[in-house]
């Protein structure tokens, strides 16, 4: 059983698209973000930089549990205990994991960035807006060409995918219009109808707040996120 510490946010959901695809038992327990869960000494002795998501898997290579952070280590851990999503050949395999940490080194963090200074700073900063929605739109264009000749971004659908995909779902908030980008909207479109994604991005979604409150700014982003804990 794979125990699920998660939120409905892009890198929650890179998780819970994998389990779903690959059918794994799962239980979810709903780390509130915005409420400070992440800072519960009981979530950080299985992630101490306070991040989700993470995975307890009660039957661990070892038959013993094993506790994993960091939403790409957890989706190469899943690959490999599964056999799936991730190509048995060097060659294949060095491919995926370029494009998983094309994800985790630029989406991820220039997209988050974009999110905060479009959406969540106490002040516009003209400066910041400029820089990082350009950069969205120049990450939106790597993807393009990558994909202009292949039907996913390491040739057969992969981790890499699944660690992509949640991040471009907020596409319209990131200043960029996917119709811009025909192949990444091929793809996208391909992705979001497969029947396990589509249960996925479910996955706490009654739970997940439409609108950030001033406790949930303060957690996110003020002096709490920089207590030592």
């Amino acid at each position: 059983m794979i125990e699920l510490y998660s939120w409905a946010t892009p890198n929650g959901h890179k998780i819970h698209i994998m389990l779903e695809e690959t059918r794994l038992p799962y239980h979810v327990h709903g780390v509130d973000i915005g409420r400070g869960d992440q800072f519960k000494p009981e979530f950080l002795a299985i992630s101490p930089n306070n991040k989700i998501p993470a995975i307890v898997d009660t039957e661990g290579p070892d038959g013993k549990p094993i506790s994993i952070f960091e939403s790409g280590a957890i989706l190469i851990y899943l690959a490999e205990k599964t056999g799936k999503f991730m190509p048995k050949t060097v060659r294949g395999r060095y491919e995926t994991l370029e494009w998983l940490m094309f994800q985790m080194a630029s989406i991820g963090p220039m997209l988050g960035q974009v999110h905060h200074f479009r959406a969540y700073a106490p002040e516009k900063i003209p400066y910041a807006i400029d820089r990082y929605t350009n950069e969205a739109k120049r990450l939106y264009g790597v993807l393009d060409k990558r994909l202009a000749d292949r039907p996913f971004v390491a040739g057969n659908y992969s981790i890499a995918d699944m660690a992509i995909f949640p991040w471009l779902r907020s596409w319209e908030r990131q200043g960029v219009q996917l119709s811009d980008y025909p192949n990444t909207k091929r793809w996208f479109d391909e992705i979001a109808a497969r029947p396990a994604v589509v249960k996925a991005v479910t996955v706490l979604s009654e739970v997940h707040r439409a609108e950030m409150d001033a406790k949930a700014r303060e957690v996110l982003f003020g002096a709490t996120q920089y207590q030592r804990h």
